[in-house]
C-alpha cells in the first residue's frame, strides 16, 4: 500500500497544477476581455468629444478647432493619437464657459474621456502585466490574441478659467 500513497500525492499535485493553470488562462483571457471592452468605450467617449467639439466649434470659434474636430473624428487608427492631441489642444486654446451649453458638453464629455482613458490605461496595464508573466509566456496562453495597446493621449480634462465657477 506504501505506493498507493504516491499516486494519491502526485494526482492531487497535478490536479492543483491544473487548477492554477486554467485559472491563470481564465484570467488573463477576462483581463483581455475587459481591455477590449475599455477601449471600445474609449474610442466612443473619443468620438464623442470631437463630436461636441464640431457643434461647439461650427456655432462659435471657427475653422481651426472645427478642423482638429473633424480630423479627430475622421483620423485612421494609427493617426489617432494624434489627431487626438491636436484637438485637446485647440479646445485649451478656447476660452470655454461652462454656463454655454455648447461648452457645457464639450467640458462634459472631456471629464467622461479622461475617466475612460484611466480606466483603460488601468486595464491595459493589467492585462499586459498578466500576460507577461513567466507561465503565460512559456505556456503562450495569450498568443491567439494581439498585446493590449496604450492609447497615449495627453489629459483631455479642460481647464476652465479661474473667473469661472465649476
Amino acid at each position: 500500500m506504501p505506493g498507493m500513497w504516491w499516486v494519491v500525492g502526485a494526482s492531487l499535485v497535478v490536479g492543483l497544477v491544473a487548477a492554477y493553470l486554467i485559472w491563470t488562462a481564465g484570467r488573463v483571457e477576462r483581463l483581455r476581455v475587459r481591455a477590449e471592452s475599455a477601449a471600445r468605450a474609449l474610442d466612443a467617449h473619443l468620438l464623442r468629444r470631437a463630436a461636441a467639439a464640431a457643434v461647439l466649434a461650427e456655432r462659435r470659434y471657427g475653422v481651426e478647432l472645427y478642423a482638429a474636430a473633424r480630423i479627430a473624428l475622421d483620423a485612421e487608427p494609427q493617426e489617432r493619437e494624434a489627431a487626438e492631441n491636436d484637438l485637446t489642444r485647440q479646445l485649451r486654446a478656447v476660452r470655454l464657459d461652462p454656463a454655454d451649453p455648447d461648452c457645457e458638453a464639450v467640458i462634459a464629455a472631456s471629464r467622461r474621456l479622461a475617466l475612460a482613458r484611466q480606466v483603460h490605461t488601468d486595464l491595459v496595464r493589467d492585462a499586459r502585466s498578466a500576460r507577461g508573466r513567466p507561465l503565460v509566456r512559456l505556456l503562450r496562453m495569450g498568443r491567439r490574441h494581439p498585446w493590449p495597446r496604450y492609447f497615449d493621449i495627453d489629459d483631455p480634462t479642460l481647464e476652465l478659467p479661474a473667473d469661472v465657477p465649476a
